[in-house]
């Protein structure tokens, strides 16, 4: 007799050591496939894959399905579990057959995933139903999946960056007060005056292409800003080309129409608008009480100066942002000259443009501003996709690299960043950005700016006086300058039109 406490005295199971219970574990895992992987380029960002599974994977599969069925299955005839082996092949060869294809391609398809680093972009177009397991020899498919594209990372700490500087005098933000006061203003006649920025006028607008017209704009209204936007084109140069003239007056101003103008010939074109000049009118701005300054969180007109001055200074910021960004991305477009799949970049247009408003909120940008913006991103739309895509590649590669994360937390934050910036509360943005589908895109900013942040923490800068171009101040209005209905290049096209997916 011993003194050994037995199990059931304990009243506990017994212990299983670390090391054994990692053997079990290997043990239920499933056997690897043998498969070959054949793996070729087809394209910019896109490769052909061809998997060949081995018989004797396949064979070791049906045999244990069999052997489950063998055990327990109904067959006319026999009690259940007595139908010999080649009764129960024969009447279950179909189910069976199904269900096998379906776990080899599932194991098939993450073993790909753990052996070869093909960092797929979307879903593969396999059709599985499409796909047939043959009674003898291997399985064999193929498809096409468009992938991550791959390059080398040039140096990118240390750059050189030109940053613009700019103090705003006190016209500039009276200029900018007027215009966050206009829509509460009072629109009166200015008979005998000259045009000048935030004034609006009423004018014939005749869009030329050389000297064919393209179309007639009758008595529309504009404000005058540095930048006007139509809803197919953009006249960069408005402010300075109709500033000074009177009603009764023309001005020619220059107009580069949209890639999705209605008329192919003249997408991307600069053509010609002349302004008949009706009528000019200015605004009466409203009285800054304390009542009225109370909706903009201020008590005095000397707030509210103060106010549009950090406005003032948060979109010069973001223009500083932009500006370094994009020349970042300058230095690193050796990496980044490959090309992007057109349908690639149909699919991401909203994706991309989601992710560039996002930013743009949580650079503090206001609503009507990224309104703005946003009109300015769509008239080039694949344009503006394929450049914010090679950014989002890039920036993330130096994220892996550098083992930049976010987690949670960190996403919760910047959430209750957005809410103070709005004045909601943390819940409501996020439910908003919920619905929206853009919570994906919110973390995938983060990482991008923490990328972009650590570039330009050891950046290099050389100070360069704020130009016209870099300012942001524009007007919009919906009239377009080429008639009939607008290209939507981000259109996907029909699915009767996209590629059957090959099958072995």
């Amino acid at each position: 007799m011993t003194d050994e406490t037995r199990p059931d005295e304990a009243g506990t199971e017994p212990q299983t050591t670390a090391a054994e219970a990692v053997a079990v574990a290997e043990d239920d895992k499933p056997a690897k496939l043998r498969q070959a992987v054949e793996i070729k380029d087809v394209g910019p960002c896109k490769k052909h894959i061809k998997v060949t599974v081995e018989r004797q994977d396949i064979d070791a599969r049906f045999g244990e399905k069999f052997s489950e069925l063998t055990g327990g299955a109904a067959v006319a005839g026999f009690r259940p579990g007595k139908a010999p082996r080649k009764i129960v092949e024969k009447r279950f060869q179909r189910e069976v057959g199904d269900q096998v294809k379906t776990e080899v391609l599932l194991a098939s398809l993450e073993q790909l995933a753990e052996d070869h680093d093909i960092a797929p972009l979307s879903h593969p177009n396999i059709d599985p139903a499409a796909i047939e397991m043959p009674r003898n020899g291997p399985l064999v498919y193929e498809f096409e999946v468009e992938v991550r594209p791959q390059f080398d990372l040039p140096n990118y700490k240390g750059l050189k960056i030109k940053r613009v500087v700019h103090s705003f005098t006190d016209d500039e933000v009276a200029q900018e007060e007027r215009r966050l006061l206009a829509p509460h203003g009072q629109v009166v006649p200015k008979p005998d005056g000259k045009a000048e920025i935030g004034d609006i006028l009423t004018a014939d607008v005749t869009t030329r292409d050389g000297d064919r017209v393209i179309s007639t704009i009758k008595e529309a209204q504009f404000r005058i800003d540095k930048k006007l936007a139509f809803k197919d084109a953009v006249a960069s140069r408005f402010g300075e080309q109709v500033q000074g003239a009177k009603a009764g007056e023309s001005r020619v101003v220059d107009v580069t129409l949209s890639t999705a103008a209605s008329d192919a010939d003249l997408r991307g074109k600069t053509v010609k608008a002349t302004f008949d000049i009706k009528d000019l009118k200015t605004l009466r701005l409203p009285e800054l009480t304390p009542v009225f300054l109370e909706q903009y969180g201020v008590h005095a007109a000397d707030e509210l100066h103060e106010l549009v001055r950090v406005v003032l200074q948060r979109r010069l910021e973001y223009t500083q942002r932009q500006s370094a960004r994009e020349q970042v991305m300058s230095h690193i477009g050796a990496a980044a000259a490959w090309q992007l799949p057109q349908d690639l970049l149909i699919r991401q247009a909203r994706t991309a443009m989601a992710r560039r408003i996002m930013e743009m909120r949580t650079d503090g940008i206001s609503e009507e501003e990224i309104a703005q913006r946003q009109r300015l991103l769509q008239q080039d739309v694949l344009r503006s996709t394929e450049l914010a895509l090679k950014e989002h590649f890039v920036l993330q590669k130096i994220a892996e690299v550098e083992k930049i994360e976010i987690n949670e937390d960190d996403l919760n934050e910047e959430i209750e960043r957005l809410a103070e910036q709005s004045d909601e509360s943390p819940r409501k943005v996020r439910a908003r950005l919920e619905k929206e589908d853009v919570i994906d895109a919110l973390a995938a900013e983060m990482i991008e700016r923490k990328s972009l942040d650590l570039i330009l923490d050891t950046a290099e800068y050389e100070d360069q006086p704020l130009t016209q171009e870099d300012s942001p101040a524009m007007s919009s209005v919906e009239a377009q300058t080429v008639p009939g209905e607008m290209h939507d290049p981000a259109v996907a096209p029909p699915e009767s039109e996209t590629p059957t997916p090959a099958a072995g």
